[in-house]
């Protein structure tokens, strides 16, 4: 049995839900581009998968496919995945390319949400 299973996930969302998910949350939200054939994205996951359980609902935790939504990732500049965007009020306010810890992940979501 895989315990991994019964924890809260990521959500993947599409360009169509991008506006009421992202741009109107309440909450912050940590936007996550990825593309399923990258490496440095798969060992990604699991770190943020971490992320979302030890948040506790504080922040909302979504993922975009950057190939199957190529217009999100040009508006929002993705030039590498994966690449991280916190959103705050509807806005970006921080952006980190690459794979990155999880204490790393939650000292800058603690920054932006105090």
């Amino acid at each position: 049995m895989n315990m991994i299973q019964n924890k809260p996930n990521l959500r993947a969302v599409t360009q169509g839900e991008f506006a009421s998910a992202v741009l109107q949350s309440g909450k912050p939200v940590l936007v996550v581009f990825f593309a399923t054939w990258s490496r440095p994205c798969q060992v990604l996951e699991a770190t943020l998968n971490e992320v979302v359980t030890a948040c506790d609902g504080q922040a909302a935790f979504l993922k975009i496919n950057a190939d199957d939504h190529p217009d999100l990732s040009l508006c929002y500049d993705i030039q590498s995945v994966p690449t991280l965007l916190y959103f705050v009020g509807g806005h970006v306010r921080a952006r980190v390319v690459g794979t990155v810890s999880k204490e790393a992940i939650l000292a800058k979501l603690n920054l932006l949400n105090p």
